[in-house]
């Protein structure tokens, strides 16, 4: 069932709860950074229906008393990460009626009410628009659509529709750009990765995902926007940062942040600009909420991966995960 079609049924469902009042988001590690631009959107969108994303194992210690009969729980995992699955019973058993973003059928998938199956971002062969963080945005813009007939709606779907296209422009065009920053960061310990508004999402996977998950590489993750409030300080001539500059409102302070770093900063550093991806194909109107869906692949599938080449660090290995009981 496509996912307008089940927003569309769980909408009518409620109408005797009083209608939908609460979306939930839940999931872990890069599955919870993925639902960073549907959280955004919410953020930026809504009027009427509150918004907010947990990871998993906050929301299993620590439920919130306002999720219930009126609320929907989108929760993501692709093979049914336990915790996850926990997250999906307890919102389920708080009444909220759950619906599972899954690649592999699970236990989530068991739980749920209604499960969207999506394709991995870490493949060649997978479409943009339907990776989870795709889903969970279609999910957000489909229920303000529905419930506030949220503006936007035209534009965004076009948007998704060019994605795909935008996306492998871009991996062709960052290709060469990549190697040469991996070269530049071969000896890298560290590699503090910054962004700010849509694009934050992208940045935090990038962290935790891409370099210290995979290549096992230090990544702290600053807010643009925290940049002047203490993370400054570290800044030479030798500091690697990267640093991804997005499209849309708070793109200010991601320039203010340029400005210091090309003044203060050393030949590590590095700007990655949604603008030079292609992200201005998608109208104006709605671009803002397209960053996190076109960064976080490029820099998962172009930039890890070439570093991982120059390192030689196989970013399929574990140190821990699958290996030891966590």
């Amino acid at each position: 069932m496509e996912i307008k079609k089940i927003i569309e049924k769980i909408i009518k469902e409620k109408e005797k709860f009083g209608g939908i009042k609460n979306i939930v988001w839940i999931a872990a590690g890069g599955s919870y950074g993925g639902f960073y631009p549907a959280q955004y959107f919410m953020d930026r969108e809504s009027k009427t229906i509150h918004s907010q994303v947990f990871t998993s194992n906050e929301f299993v210690y620590a439920p919130p008393k306002f999720c219930g009969p009126d609320t929907i729980a989108v929760i993501c995992s692709m093979r049914g990460t336990p915790e996850t699955c926990d997250g999906a019973q307890i919102a389920k058993d708080l009444g909220a009626v759950t619906i599972s973003l899954y690649v592999d059928e699970s236990r989530l998938t068991e739980i749920c009410d209604y499960n969207i199956k999506y394709q991995s971002i870490a493949l060649d062969e997978s479409r943009q628009d339907m990776v989870n963080s795709s889903m969970g945005l279609k999910i957000a813009m489909n229920l303000l659509y529905l419930t506030e007939d949220f503006g936007g709606y035209a534009d965004a779907m076009a948007g998704f529709e060019v994605l795909h296209d935008i996306y492998q422009d871009a991996v062709e065009y960052t290709k060469p750009l990549a190697q040469k920053w991996a070269e530049k960061n071969r000896n890298s310990k560290t590699i503090y990765v910054m962004g700010s508004g849509p694009a934050m999402g992208s940045a935090y996977i990038f962290s935790i995902c891409n370099l210290m998950e995979m290549l096992q590489l230090d990544s702290p993750t600053v807010n643009c926007c925290e940049f002047f409030h203490g993370p400054f300080e570290i800044l030479d001539k030798g500091t690697s940062v990267f640093l991804l500059v997005s499209e849309g409102r708070v793109r200010p302070a991601d320039e203010r942040a340029i400005k210091f770093l090309k003044q203060y900063g050393g030949d590590n550093v590095y700007i990655l600009d949604a603008k030079e991806l292609g992200i201005n194909r998608i109208k104006d109107s709605v671009s803002e909420y397209f960053n996190h869906v076109l960064f976080s692949p490029i820099l998962n599938n172009v930039y890890m991966r070439e570093l991982s080449y120059v390192i030689k660090q196989d970013y399929m290995t574990r140190r821990y995960m699958w290996k030891v009981a966590y």
